[in-house]
């Protein structure tokens, strides 16, 4: 397995518990990825074809929602939150099975797993240990040099260098991180077309502020104009956070493609490339569902 972050671990962990031996190299260790600075709330976001994110969603929504019965543990709860502006007609089929999923008058209103990131990447690491899979700091250059029958590639953004795919592209999306003034609700406003978006998420000890969607931006600098924009348009919403101390700044790039590449490849001694990635701004909403089709991927049933 190449690569650490949240389509790593979850398809490591899925290999390692059917009973495969296996070994994850990953650049940097996981609380550095770009999944541990995600907002952490489930919805297909920035992700295509949507058909099949849809069928990838529902199946890591199962998952999730079982996961949440052990918040502490998993890092994973169920809040409700409203999506505002959206209406279900804009979404596609996958919407009409997500349980709770309804319209109020400021938009679309549902009660969904939200991920406490580094809780989850640590249970994830710890299950997949327990599975016998072990986790390494390694820098792979070259997909082929991997000594294994079966190699998975699950570099997000990394790919674009390593396969090389110069159609993985970075979407640059910054956070700020304030105390929670007492905001038990998640809230989203975004316009796909707009390189910025409203979005507050609570987290048991903190409530993440966002966001931005800046295409092809590689810088992993918070702005700090940004960060100012980012509070006010959230203090909009809740008058509250105006006042709140912020904690920190973070900044992800989000590894985009016009398509997710979820697909089987033999390399030139025979060996079996299996690719995952290219998953978004949805790699936390898609990581179960996506996992299982690659798990299907590397070991076909005869």
């Amino acid at each position: 397995m190449v690569g650490g972050g949240i389509a790593g671990l979850t398809t490591a962990v899925l290999l390692a518990e059917s009973g495969r031996r296996v070994r994850v190299w990953a650049r940097e260790p996981a609380e550095r990825t770009t999944s541990a600075v995600a907002g952490g709330l489930w919805w297909p976001y920035r992700i295509e074809p949507e058909p099949l994110a849809g069928a990838w969603a529902l199946a890591s929504l199962g998952v999730y929602e079982e996961l949440a019965a052990r918040p502490a543990e998993t890092g994973v709860r169920l809040v409700e939150g409203v999506h505002h502006g959206m209406r279900r007609e804009e979404l596609g089929a996958w919407a009409g099975r997500v349980p709770g999923l309804r319209a109020v008058a400021e938009g679309l209103a549902a009660r969904l797993p939200v991920i406490d990131m580094p809780v989850h990447l640590a249970w994830l690491r710890e299950r997949l240990g327990k599975a016998g899979g072990t986790v390494e700091v390694r820098e792979v250059t070259d997909l082929a040099a991997v000594p294994a029958a079966v190699v998975v590639n699950c570099t997000g953004l990394g790919a674009r260098a390593l396969v090389p795919d110069p159609a993985v592209r970075p979407v640059r999306g910054q956070l700020v991180v304030v105390e929670n003034p007492g905001v038990t609700e998640w809230f989203t406003a975004v316009d796909h077309s707009s390189a910025v978006s409203t979005y507050f998420i609570p987290q048991p000890d903190r409530l993440l502020l966002g966001g931005t969607a800046e295409e092809d931006d590689w810088s992993l600098e918070p702005d700090p104009r940004t960060a100012t924009a980012i509070v006010a348009r959230c203090a909009a919403v809740r008058p509250e956070i105006a006042g709140a101390r912020v904690l920190a700044h973070r900044v992800g790039l989000r590894p985009a493609r016009q398509a997710v590449r979820l697909a089987r490849r033999t390399l030139p001694d025979g060996r079996t490339l299996v690719h995952n990635y290219g998953h978004g701004g949805a790699g936390i909403t898609v990581a179960w569902g996506c996992a299982r089709e690659a798990t299907t991927l590397a070991f076909p049933t005869p």
